[in-house]
């Protein structure tokens, strides 16, 4: 792609994001008023595919594309981005927003543009997971099929997150799986297999402490034992794990098996049920406007 125009932002907005009170592009375009920016919007429809959006952004070449919605939307535009020298941007819009509070950018939509006008950006890596990009966490198992029921609930709430957890965590489901990774062969019996590129699921539960997406390595965490008290200790103080109930390890590529088909879920969106996923680190493949302190 040609060198971008240094003023030219494009906001990629998703009216059917969880929090559908507010009024983005009003929002945006009052915060821009006054600054020498041009600015462009694209509204998402349902399955929008990737490639329109790349023919907007080929057309309008701009500084960056900012995601405005939760987790999916984030990753629809990152998908987009890849192998372009455009920079990504994110105004949280989503339920949960856990990349977005990964990356340290502010829920309240003003301290996001705040962010997006600094220019301070980062490189972070992804995971290419089944040929799907995942930047933030992605698993197989009883998390995956919360995000189904949760994707079926027609409150997107916290209310429906809350319904679509009692649905599910009264028939956690165990799995048989094998991890092959580097020299590492293992098999588990688990009730999920995390793909954890950063740390914390947007609920603040924090899966993955030694996560960091500026670094060339990921994390596998297998969750061997559902455990309230191990997950409010994770979110309160951030504690390590019980090996008993958790382990984790740090890889650049790793194949998991199960022996049946499990529920698996990429960045927030549900995949559908799968015995195989098979993960790959792509080292520096974005640029993020994000605080350099996170």
């Amino acid at each position: 792609m040609s060198h971008s125009n240094t003023s030219t932002l494009l906001f990629v907005i998703n009216p059917g994001a969880g929090n559908r009170n507010t009024n983005f592009r009003a929002e945006i375009e009052k915060y821009f008023h006054s600054l020498p920016y041009q600015i462009h919007f694209f509204e998402l429809e349902k399955n929008t595919q990737p490639g329109i959006i790349k023919q907007k952004i080929a057309g309008l070449k701009p500084r960056a594309v900012v995601a405005v919605g939760g987790d999916g939307t984030v990753k629809l535009v990152a998908e987009c981005l890849l192998g372009t020298n455009v920079t990504l941007g994110i105004v949280p819009a989503g339920s949960a927003n856990g990349t977005a509070k990964d990356l340290g950018i502010p829920i309240k939509t003003n301290g996001a543009l705040d962010i997006i006008c600094k220019n301070a950006t980062q490189s972070i890596h992804a995971i290419k997971i089944n040929d799907q990009l995942s930047i933030h966490l992605s698993d197989i198992g009883i998390n995956a099929w919360l995000v189904k029921k949760f994707t079926n609930e027609n409150n997107r709430g916290w209310l429906g997150y809350l319904k679509a957890a009692w649905k599910v965590i009264w028939r956690p489901q165990l799995m048989q799986v094998e991890i092959r990774a580097g020299d590492k062969q293992i098999q588990r019996q688990a009730f999920m297999v995390v793909i954890a590129n950063a740390t914390k699921y947007g609920t603040g539960v924090v899966i993955n402490p030694s996560g960091d997406v500026t670094d060339d390595i990921f994390e596998i965490v297998i969750v061997k034992k559902i455990s309230l008290k191990e997950i409010f200790k994770m979110k309160i103080n951030g504690d390590k794990y019980d090996p008993k109930k958790t382990e984790v390890f740090q890889t650049r590529s790793v194949k998991i098996n199960s022996r049946h088909s499990a529920h698996f879920q990429v960045d927030g969106e549900y995949i559908g049920k799968t015995t195989s996923v098979i993960a790959e680190i792509i080292p520096r493949a974005l640029t993020v406007l994000m605080p350099h302190d996170v």
